[in-house]
């Protein structure tokens, strides 16, 4: 059964405000999100880290139907992206799994199973989904840097609540924690990995590292007003 629990009022709750990706080629990397449909949602950095296999993480679009999810697919696919999982229908609704040419995996999936309008390239919802190897104490680790969970289910998964952003800032992209293992199979791919993830995270008032390895930064302070 899931639960909903809560953290203890802060002045200014912790989320995850921005995540970024870093990449060997700055600008192929900036070519292939532009032409993918989801900028808005990372930010780049140009970084030569080792890193093999699994990386551990995956960022998911959540979109209205399967004609929107196959025409982010192809889009991805057209910019330079593997298909790892064809998208296809399963027991929760449609998705397929590109990885990306910088390495990062995108799950793309709606849970209608039926268009009920044309495709569009709007996305309902992104979520940044990280594998971890025990939830509950991930999850408790987060909930004490100061993060809200909104869903829980048991050891095998956890949500939290998602930033709120006014009109015209990048979008919102959601945390939530799986099971590292679990995570790779849906994706398609082996579990072994090593070295750097290749993804930071940022949202909350001080730099730390989980204990997963995903580091996270404090958020840059506003750049001061031109005169």
């Amino acid at each position: 059964m899931a639960t909903t629990t809560h953290t203890p009022a802060h002045t200014s709750p912790a989320s995850l405000a921005f995540v970024t990706l870093e990449v060997a080629d700055l600008e192929a990397a900036r070519r292939f999100y532009g032409a993918f449909g989801v900028g808005a949602y990372v930010r780049l950095r140009a970084c030569d880290a080792h890193s093999t296999g699994f990386r551990g993480f995956t960022l998911g679009l959540t979109v209205s139907g399967p004609a929107t999810v196959d025409g982010f697919v192809a889009a991805a696919v057209d910019a330079g992206a593997t298909v790892l999982k064809p998208a296809a229908k399963s027991l929760w609704g449609y998705g397929g799994v590109v990885q990306a040419p910088d390495g990062t995996i995108w799950k793309i999936a709606t849970s209608a199973k039926k268009d009920t309008g044309p495709a569009t390239r709007e996305i309902d919802e992104v979520v940044l989904l990280i594998g971890v190897e025990d939830v509950k104490a991930t999850r408790q680790f987060y909930v004490g840097r100061g993060l809200t969970v909104a869903k829980s289910f048991g050891g095998k998964y956890a949500e939290f609540t998602a930033a709120e952003f006014t009109a015209g800032e990048s979008g919102t992209v959601k945390l939530a924690l799986y099971k590292r293992r679990a995570l790779a199979k849906d994706l398609g791919v082996p579990a072994d990995g090593s070295g750097s993830h290749r993804i930071v995270l940022g949202g909350t008032p001080e730099a730390f590292t989980d204990p997963d390895g995903f580091a996270w930064e404090a958020p840059e302070p506003p750049a001061p007003a031109q005169s």
